[in-house]
């Protein structure tokens, strides 16, 4: 993995593909951006995932086991038609922020002469 982003495209989509593995109906994910990066799924399965360690010969059953080593914290609540998984990643202060572009402001553009 290469940064912040990696970790974050692989944690959407173990969350995601549970969701459209155990889910029958809609599937919402949202991105929150507050002291740390919150990932949530919501969708309508009554069932929780639970953490496994997955054999070598296994198929599956690593999404949230990788998504609790990129993660430093993660859970499921119940939500109004079924659930919410989600997975809180740490916000780098070092990084600079992909939303919100150079602090000095913008800078004019480079002309050939």
């Amino acid at each position: 993995m290469s940064g912040p982003t990696d970790g974050t495209a692989l944690i959407v989509s173990e969350l995601l593909t549970n969701a459209v593995r155990y889910a029958d109906g809609p599937i919402e994910l949202r991105l929150i951006r507050d002291q740390a990066l919150i990932c949530e799924v919501t969708d309508d399965s009554s069932t929780a995932p639970h953490l496994r360690r997955a054999d070598d010969t296994d198929e599956g059953g690593r999404g949230l086991y990788i998504t609790a080593q990129l993660t430093d914290r993660w859970g499921v609540r119940p939500a109004p038609r079924g659930r919410t998984t989600w997975a809180e990643q740490p916000i780098s202060t070092t990084a600079p922020d992909p939303f919100q572009g150079d602090s000095a402001g913008p800078s004019e553009p480079v002309c050939g002469r």
